[in-house]
């Protein structure tokens, strides 16, 4: 999606980024102020770089994730992935999967399909930046710098129920009131 921005556009707008503020995460009246969960990956480390293989420049496989330190009390995990260096008003949603079971758990590499995978979805999805419910692999504009792609894993203490694949503000406001703990993973992607 953003990979499309013509180099000369993203160096002029080099300084033009959402923000970690804009994160979902970062709303403590949304999520609240406990942030108990480990969240990590056997494919980088926390603010180290996002393999080619998991970017649009690679296979664009969803890469492996794990957390740890889920409340018993959860009833359901989401997870949400966000660039917080895209240069829009409001992160880019890469990725919202909602029904994970409420417990420590782990996702495979490939587990998030995507928009043009013939891979069936392991879990339901939500509508990423494309409207599409599918991962969205890492495309940061070139000369932009770095970006910051952000999984946030929260725990709930309710199930979610969806008619249709929510998008963000959906998912905000159903998540609103309902997280009992959070953690994230920070991984970064640079294209020069």
């Amino acid at each position: 999606m953003l990979e499309k921005i013509p180099p000369s556009v993203s160096r002029a707008s080099h300084r033009v980024r959402a923000g970690a503020k804009g994160l979902t995460i970062a709303d403590t009246e949304l999520t609240g102020v406990d942030a108990c969960i480990e969240v990590s990956s056997p494919a980088f480390g926390y603010q180290q770089p996002i393999p080619l293989r998991y970017t649009a420049d690679g296979s664009g496989l969803s890469p492996p994730l794990d957390w740890r330190g889920v409340p018993s009390s959860a009833e359901a995990v989401a997870l949400l992935i966000e660039d917080a260096d895209s240069p829009t008003p409001q992160p880019v949603v890469h990725a919202i999967a909602w029904d994970l079971p409420g417990s420590d758990a782990s996702l495979p590499e490939g587990a998030l399909p995507r928009a043009d995978s013939a891979s069936p979805a392991r879990h339901a999805l939500g509508r990423n930046a494309t409207r599409s419910p599918a991962y969205l692999p890492p495309d940061p504009p070139r000369g932009h710098g770095p970006h910051r792609y952000v999984f946030q894993v929260f725990a709930l203490d309710a199930p979610l129920r969806y008619a249709s694949p929510p998008g963000r503000a959906a998912l905000l406001a159903s998540i609103r009131g309902h997280v009992i703990a959070k953690g994230l993973l920070i991984g970064t992607y640079e294209r020069t």
